[in-house]
């Protein structure tokens, strides 16, 4: 399937205006039904749990690349400052956390608490410390981010890149593609996984920001994607989100005042629900997730293995206080794979041993110049049993004991 994301450029330094640019995004592309069997089925699980897996807070680390045309690196124009860049940071946390006193607060029957926040990781992935902006000079007119993409992303944080879109978008998202518990869908390359916003809708009213996409809700619509969520309308007529508390809606709304939006589908009107962040309306009618689409972010969480790892170890992208640390995440190990959490304050060399109680080493593995990780360790490498785990690193060394089952 081609990506829409192959035909999407970036225009740098170029003028105009947001007046003309009424979409927020293009369809997402996704196999809807088996996706949605696959989401539904952990969404079941979940409620089967008395601690559900729906709760807590997870935390993703971001790096944002600011694509500009400024030679002399002078703020201004595509060149957004820091503070705007540091507005859209709090705006998606306010929006994700429904935070109270914020316009991200709602008190809508179905909204939710999405227990997601967001953080400008303080670490590049050379190990350095980090402010998380990456600004990136291209004298081009035309910037097209798949040929260019691997100096300005990286893999390990949730990347948005900001620049002067091209197509009439706000913005553009990669949806969680990949193996999902066995069904096959095509997975984007690392490098390209992210989101992109134009720099006049990127923050809130901001140096750039224009109206009336001035409160940062594109990228708040635009990571809703990259998290799994769908259009409330199903990109169709009456279509489905596979959420049951957001109505379906006839079409999306692209009105620039915020205003009740009434549909009739299904032999009956009801109201839109405009509010929704996933709707197409303007950002100062936007304060709601809900209940439904919370669960479905979970559930995708819980299957899309590169979602999954990037969440889970967001502890990875903060500066290490001792040269080296490692724990083995479950032991006894009952998953299909050993894991092993390896923080580093700095770029270093080490290595794993595993040996059997007779002494023979049964899996062994050597990193250089090497930066925090969760390295993996399929079962099948080892077999059932006791082994020990040597972990050495110049002078440091320790052992583990490991149970396979």
């Amino acid at each position: 399937m081609k990506r829409l994301i192959l035909n999407l450029l970036f225009l740098l330094g170029c003028g105009g205006s947001l007046q003309a640019q009424i979409d927020r995004c293009p369809p997402v592309p996704y196999d809807r039904a088996d996706l949605h069997a696959v989401v539904n089925e952990k969404i079941q699980s979940f409620k089967g749990k008395r601690e559900s897996s729906t709760r807590g807070v997870l935390r993703i680390p971001v790096v944002v690349h600011v694509i500009h045309n400024n030679a002399n690196g002078q703020l201004g124009g595509t060149n957004i400052s820091d503070e705007q860049v540091l507005s859209q940071i709090d705006v998606l946390n306010e929006d994700y956390r429904r935070m109270a006193g914020t316009p991200g607060f709602n008190t809508h029957p179905s909204g939710a608490d999405m227990e997601i926040e967001f953080f400008l990781a303080p670490i590049d992935p050379q190990g350095k410390k980090s402010t998380g902006i990456n600004r990136v000079y291209s004298s081009r007119r035309n910037f097209n981010v798949l040929s260019e993409q691997k100096t300005l992303s990286a893999s390990r944080y949730l990347n948005i890149w900001v620049a002067a879109l091209s197509g009439g978008y706000l913005g553009y998202a990669e949806f969680p593609f990949g193996n999902f518990n066995g069904l096959e869908l095509e997975e984007i390359p690392e490098e390209i996984d992210g989101v992109y916003i134009d720099y006049r809708s990127f923050g809130r009213k901001i140096g750039a920001v224009e109206a009336p996409y001035a409160w940062g809700r594109t990228a708040t619509h635009e990571v809703g994607h990259w998290l799994g969520l769908i259009h409330t309308r199903g990109d169709d007529f009456c279509g489905t989100d596979f959420c049951d508390d957001t109505p379906q809606a006839e079409t999306a709304n692209r009105s620039r005042v915020c205003t009740d939006v009434y549909s009739n589908c299904r032999g009956r009107q009801t109201r839109n629900m405009i509010e929704n962040f996933l709707d197409y309306t303007v950002d100062s009618c936007m304060n709601v997730f809900t209940q439904d689409q919370k669960s479905r972010v979970r559930a995708i969480l819980e299957i899309s293995e590169r979602r999954k790892n990037l969440l889970a170890n967001a502890d990875l992208f903060v500066q290490a206080t001792e040269p080296l640390t490692f724990k083995i995440l479950g032991n006894p190990v009952t998953k299909d794979a050993v894991e092993c959490k390896i923080q580093v304050a700095e770029a270093r060399d080490y290595s794993i041993q595993i040996v059997d109680p007779q002494g023979r080493t049964v899996y062994a593995v050597e990193f250089t110049s090497a930066l925090s990780q969760v390295l993996r360790i399929p079962k099948s490498k080892l077999g059932p049993g006791l082994f020990y785990l040597k972990l050495k690193s110049g002078t440091i060394q320790s052992d583990h004991r490991l149970l396979v089952l």
